[in-house]
C-alpha cells in the first residue's frame, strides 16, 4: 500500500504515466516483492502482485478521482522514492514522510493571486500590448484567478471553470476597451487565457507517447484539446454577443 499511495500522490500531482509506474515498482521491489506489474492510468492505479513461493496473486486498485499540478509533490515523492530503495527505512517511516508530503501546503493565496496576474500581463505584452493593456491585464487576471478558485471550492470541473473564467476575461477586456482610449481587448484576453492552458497536459501526453504508454498520451492529449476548446469557447461566445450586439460600450 505504501508504494500505491506513493503513485497516487503523484498521479494526482501530474506526474507522467510512466514515471508513476516505475515509482510503484522500485518500491515493491525494494520490499522484497520481486514479481509485480503495474498499469497506471490518469484515473487509476492498478498493481499485482505475485509470490513465487506461495503461488498466490494480489492485485490492488486505486482509483484517482482528482488531479492538480504541483511540481514539488512529484518532486519530494521522487526524492522518497530513491531514499526509500537505498536505505534501511521502514514501511512505518515512509508514510510519515508520504502524511507530510499529502500535507505540504502550496503557497498563501495572496502570492498565487499575484503570480497569476504578472503571468497573465507579461502574456499580454507578448502578444502585442501596450502599457495600458499590461496594467489592464493584471487586474482582470487577477480576477479570472480569484473567480477560478471560487469555482473550484464548489468542485466545479475544470472544463466549465476555463469556460467561465475565459468569458470573464473577455467580458471586461471588451468593457476595458470600450472606456479607456489606448486599450485593446485582443492582448488581454490572450494573456488570461494563457493563464488556463493545459500546457503541463500536452507536454505529459507526449512524454507518455514516447515512453510507450499510448493509452495514457491518447488520454491526456484528449483532455487538453477539450481543454483548449472550452477556453476557446468561453471568450468567443462572449466576443459574439459583443458584435451581435453592435460593439457598443455598455
Amino acid at each position: 500500500m505504501l508504494a500505491i499511495r506513493a503513485g497516487t500522490i503523484m498521479m494526482k500531482s501530474g506526474a507522467e504515466i510512466y514515471r508513476v509506474e516505475d515509482t510503484i515498482e522500485r518500491i515493491c521491489k525494494a520490499c522484497g516483492i520481486e514479481y509485480v506489474n503495474v498499469f497506471a492510468t490518469p484515473t487509476g492505479v492498478f498493481v499485482s502482485t505475485d509470490n513465487e513461493e506461495a503461488s498466490n496473486t494480489v492485485t490492488y486498485i486505486k482509483r484517482v478521482k482528482s488531479s492538480e499540478t504541483d511540481l514539488t509533490k512529484i518532486s519530494k515523492v521522487n526524492q522518497f522514492s530513491r531514499t526509500f530503495t537505498t536505505t534501511d527505512m521502514t514501511v512505518e517511516e515512509g508514510e510519515k514522510i508520504l502524511d507530510d508530503i499529502e500535507k505540504n501546503k502550496p503557497y498563501p493565496f495572496w502570492i498565487r493571486a499575484l503570480s497569476a496576474a504578472a503571468v497573465t500581463a507579461c502574456f499580454s505584452v507578448i502578444f502585442g500590448g501596450g502599457a495600458l493593456d499590461f496594467c489592464v491585464t493584471v487586474i482582470v487576471g487577477l480576477l479570472c484567478y480569484m473567480l477560478s478558485r471560487f469555482l473550484e471550492k464548489y468542485e466545479i470541473n475544470f472544463f466549465i471553470r476555463g469556460f467561465c473564467c475565459c468569458a470573464f476575461a473577455a467580458f471586461f477586456a471588451l468593457l476595458a476597451a470600450a472606456s479607456i482610449d489606448g486599450v485593446s481587448y485582443a492582448p488581454v484576453i490572450s494573456g488570461c487565457i494563457m493563464l488556463f492552458v493545459p500546457g503541463i497536459a500536452i507536454t505529459n501526453s507526449i512524454r507518455d507517447f514516447l515512453s510507450g504508454n499510448m493509452l495514457a498520451g491518447v488520454a491526456r492529449l484528449t483532455e487538453a484539446i477539450i481543454i483548449g476548446v472550452s477556453l476557446a469557447a468561453g471568450a468567443g461566445v462572449v466576443l459574439e454577443i459583443w458584435y451581435m450586439m453592435g460593439g457598443l460600450a455598455i
